[in-house]
C-alpha cells in the first residue's frame, strides 16, 4: 500500500518531469506531465487542453537557445486521489540567431491541481506566475 510520502515524492516527479521536458525539448515527456483535459494559464496566454498548451510552450521554446528551468519549495497538499501543489521556478533562457548574446530570466511559480489517474499522478490545472524578469523577453519564440 502506498503511503503520503510516496504520493509527494511522485508528485514531485511529475512537477521536476515539467522542467526536465522543457530544457530537453522533450514533448512526449511533456505530455505525460498533463491530462488531456488540462487548463494552463500563464497570464498572458491560457489553453484549454494538453495538445493546445504543449503548442504554446513549444512556440516559445523552439525560437530560443538553451534553457534551465529550476524548482524548488515544494508545497504538496494531497485529498485522497486529487492534491494542490505550489513550488518555486526560476527559469533561465539563452538567446539564439538575431537575439544571439541576450539572456531571459524569470521567476515566479506553478500553482497545480492534481489527479491520481490510472497512469500515475497529472496535473489537470496549472497557474503560472512571474514574479521578475531580467532579460529580454526577445530570447524567446513569438508565442
Amino acid at each position: 500500500m502506498k503511503s503520503e510520502a510516496d504520493d509527494r515524492w511522485e508528485i514531485c516527479r511529475v512537477l521536476d518531469g515539467y522542467a526536465e521536458a522543457l530544457d530537453r525539448r522533450d514533448w512526449d515527456a511533456l505530455e505525460s506531465v498533463f491530462t488531456e483535459d488540462l487548463v494552463f494559464d500563464f497570464g498572458e496566454w491560457v489553453t484549454e487542453s494538453r495538445a493546445a498548451a504543449v503548442k504554446s510552450i513549444r512556440s516559445y521554446l523552439d525560437g530560443c537557445g538553451p534553457t534551465q528551468h529550476l524548482l524548488g519549495n515544494y508545497r504538496i497538499d494531497l485529498d485522497g486521489d486529487q492534491a494542490a501543489s505550489r513550488v518555486y521556478v526560476r527559469a533561465f533562457h539563452i538567446g539564439i540567431g538575431n537575439a544571439e548574446g541576450e539572456t531571459y530570466e524569470m521567476a515566479g511559480e506553478y500553482s497545480d491541481r492534481l489527479r491520481l489517474t490510472p497512469d500515475g499522478w497529472r496535473s489537470f490545472s496549472r497557474q503560472g506566475r512571474v514574479q521578475w524578469e531580467i532579460g529580454s523577453r526577445s530570447v524567446l519564440g513569438p508565442g
